[in-house]
């Protein structure tokens, strides 16, 4: 069949309502998928996008009507109708209203079946790690001694790391952000496999794959100037010091060691050693002097097993252990 193309070119917000109710109906076929990426990499209809995402959300009150339930499968077919017919001829303003209300009745609908009661902690003690799948399909990967509050009751899936360290392995949905709230950062993404940890005053982010955008909750940065970290990056921010963010490079299976009970230093300091190696024992490692924290560990110890990391530490660097009921406190040599 020929495809007629109109002249005149569609306006941005109904082509991003269009996207907008391919992206309710589910996961896009990877042709589409590619065609919105491209498309997305125009400015100017990125912003348009996030606009009209912006205004369906409002229908949010509309799903709890009994007469959207009823609704759904008309608004679902009217969404066929003009998307095939999107490249033939150029919506006016009633379609655009119709297909918006369709949209929003969609989205609206299917988030009231997804949701439920999606809120929850998760939490791990002393010495123990454990694996988690959220209400949307989404992994959660907690360290020993971590907890992670998590919200999928609205139209955001809301998580906030409250102490420790957690790996999150997204699931996709593009109409659902999925941040993570670490001490004053937040860590945005939609579908992909991050890490964030806060150990001693740091939030640290790292990214296996895909790609997140890390914002300032104290001090928003201007729209368009979040940091965004790409695959293999790790972003280290001291927290409520105000001094901007470093960027490093990692070793993704050295990082990740800690999911199969091993830690793994590399050129570490020993204060960031030692609150990884005390989630893991109830005998605590103490920091005796200023100096001895800046000491640099390398190995990898097997969680738990303090011992052995303070025989490591005290054999190849000028550190003494003192030992006491229920904790190990490190100091270095004169």
């Amino acid at each position: 069949m020929k495809v007629v193309q109109n002249d005149t070119p569609p306006d941005r917000h109904e082509e991003a309502a269009l996207w907008c109710m391919s992206l309710a109906e589910g996961e896009l076929p990877p042709g589409e998928r590619e065609a919105f990426d491209r498309w997305l990499e125009d400015e100017r209809n990125a912003a348009a996008f996030q606009a009209v995402v912006r205004t369906w959300k409002t229908a949010d009150s509309a799903a709890r009507l009994p007469e959207a339930i009823a609704m759904r499968s008309a608004a679902l077919e009217s969404y066929r109708n003009a998307n095939r017919r999107r490249w033939t001829r150029r919506l006016g303003p009633r379609s655009w209203w119709a297909g918006g209300i369709a949209a929003a009745l969609v989205l609206a609908v299917t988030s009231l079946f997804m949701l439920g009661d999606s809120t929850r902690p998760y939490q791990t003690e002393i010495g123990e790690r454990r694996v988690a799948v959220l209400d949307d399909k989404s992994r959660l990967s907690l360290d020993a001694d971590s907890l992670v509050e998590v919200d999928m009751s609205g139209q955001q899936r809301e998580l906030t790391l409250v102490r420790g360290r957690a790996k999150f392995d997204v699931a996709k949905d593009p109409l659902r952000p999925f941040t993570v709230v670490a001490g004053d950062k937040m860590v945005v993404a939609t579908g992909t496999s991050f890490s964030v940890e806060m150990v001693g005053k740091e939030v640290h982010v790292l990214l296996y794959h895909g790609r997140v955008s890390v914002l300032d909750r104290v001090k928003p940065a201007p729209a368009g100037e979040e940091l965004q970290l790409e695959p293999g990056q790790e972003m280290v921010a001291p927290i409520g010091a105000g001094a901007a963010p470093t960027l490093i490079s990692f070793d993704p299976q050295r990082s990740s060691s800690w999911e199969a009970g091993q830690l793994s230093f590399g050129d570490e300091p020993l204060a960031l050693a030692v609150v990884r190696m005390n989630r893991y024992s109830d005998r605590k490692l103490v920091l005796g002097d200023a100096k001895v924290a800046q000491v640099r560990v390398n190995g990898v110890f097997t969680a738990g097993d303090t011992a052995a990391f303070v025989e490591g530490v005290t054999r190849m660097n000028a550190v003494r252990a003192e030992y006491a009921p229920g904790q190990i406190t490190l100091k270095s040599l004169p």
